[in-house]
């Protein structure tokens, strides 16, 4: 089994609330997305040196008492075929895990759910399907992604959708659309864009994110499409 770790936060109450998770991050991913905050995970991978899982599997069996889980984050973590054995080694230790994905393995997320060995999906929804490559910078098969929201609904497992907004590329329409598209699903997050960190495209720094009373508008309008809708600025 060869899982690229390239990144490990021993301790965080944010990522996987309401518990507290060891964060790992994982190199590599197929998107190329301009406002990335991890733009090494995604375009360095193979200058960032490996951290052994065993060294962070010792690590939760000794903190077991106070760290509930795990949050695998990337990157893109579908992207590796030995990610279910990878995620079974956390459930052997009796911890719940989370997966961050951009949803472009559907038959990778149809074993993890069939398997058993992921107990939280956040699926990042990156625009409105007709303009899903201006963010992602790739060409797209929306199918998979279509695939993968419906998979995520229907797998019995807790979950939750998330965009990030950014002035000029994803803004009130298309989380309008994103609404429309995705109606009864449970939870959907609105993300504030930050380019207070570096970026995959760090001309995007400059761009002046939307206020407060914008993200709070936008939630509004979309508060029908589904059963609860965050914030988070």
């Amino acid at each position: 089994m060869y899982i690229p770790i390239k990144g490990w936060q021993k301790t965080s109450l944010i990522d996987f609330s309401p518990y507290t998770a060891s964060v790992i991050f994982l190199g590599g991913c197929n998107f190329r997305c301009s406002y990335c905050h991890n733009p090494d995970l995604v375009l360095k991978c193979h200058e960032i040196k490996d951290i052994e899982l065993q060294k962070i599997l010792d690590y939760l069996k000794a903190k077991k008492n106070w760290i509930d889980g795990v949050c695998i984050t990337g990157g893109e973590p579908t992207i590796y075929q030995d990610l279910p054995l990878f995620l079974a080694e956390f459930k052997k230790i009796g911890l719940k895990v989370k997966l961050d994905t951009n949803g472009t393995n559907p038959l990778m997320l149809k074993e993890l759910t069939s398997r058993g060995v992921v107990d939280y999906i956040a699926m990042d929804i990156k625009n409105s399907l007709e303009k899903y490559a201006k963010v992602a910078i790739v060409e797209v098969d929306k199918d998979k992604i279509r695939e993968s929201v419906d998979l995520i609904k229907n797998s019995g497992i807790d979950y939750e959708f998330r965009t990030t907004v950014i002035p000029g590329i994803v803004g009130k329409k298309e989380i309008f659309l994103i609404g429309k598209w995705m109606e009864g699903s449970k939870k959907f997050v609105i993300q504030n864009f930050r380019g207070d960190k570096g970026l995959i495209d760090n001309r995007l720094r400059d761009i002046k994110h939307y206020s407060k009373e914008d993200l709070n508008e936008m939630a509004s309008e979309i508060q029908s499409f589904f059963q609860r809708v965050e914030v988070r600025e």
